[in-house]
């Protein structure tokens, strides 16, 4: 069993601007600072393109973890889907749709993620929302770097 939710991102920013920073390595990484979380193989800087994989190292819950995530799907500048390929996960999916709606890019980020062990239970009352807050603190963290560039 799978556990699915979606975080939804209004942003006034350009839409290939919020796309491209969301695809850049180095933003997710300073998004991350407080898991310590860093990319040790594969694209380790810049921006991530189709069939490109990442491996992450970060600490959360107090311990240790490596995933590794590729890119599966890409249409610039409308969505792309991120994949782990090893990790803590039995399964762990990522997509990431944008879009304009008047004056705002909307960025909605859906997570189908499966615990190995824990089940669906730990999944909905431990998982779900730990990922949903690290979710927003990375779209805050995009959404500020594009506001506060020069």
């Amino acid at each position: 069993m799978a556990s699915t939710f979606t975080v939804t991102t209004h942003a006034r920013v350009p839409l290939e601007d919020l796309f491209d920073a969301s695809l850049s390595v180095d933003e997710h990484t300073a998004s991350m600072s407080a898991s310590r979380e860093r990319a040790i193989a594969g694209v380790t800087s810049g921006d991530m393109r189709l069939g490109e994989s990442v491996t992450w190292r970060a600490r959360h819950f107090g311990v240790w973890f490596t995933m590794t995530s590729k890119i599966t799907a890409l249409d610039r500048p409308n969505f792309f889907v991120d994949e782990q390929q090893r990790g803590p996960f039995k399964r762990f999916r990522h997509e990431h749709h944008f879009e304009r709606v008047g004056e705002m890019t909307v960025m909605r980020d859906t997570i189908t993620l499966a615990a190995p062990v824990v089940g669906v239970l730990a999944e909905r009352l431990v998982l779900v929302p730990y990922l949903r807050k690290l979710i927003r603190e990375r779209n805050e963290h995009l959404t500020r770097a594009l506001t506060d560039r020069p």
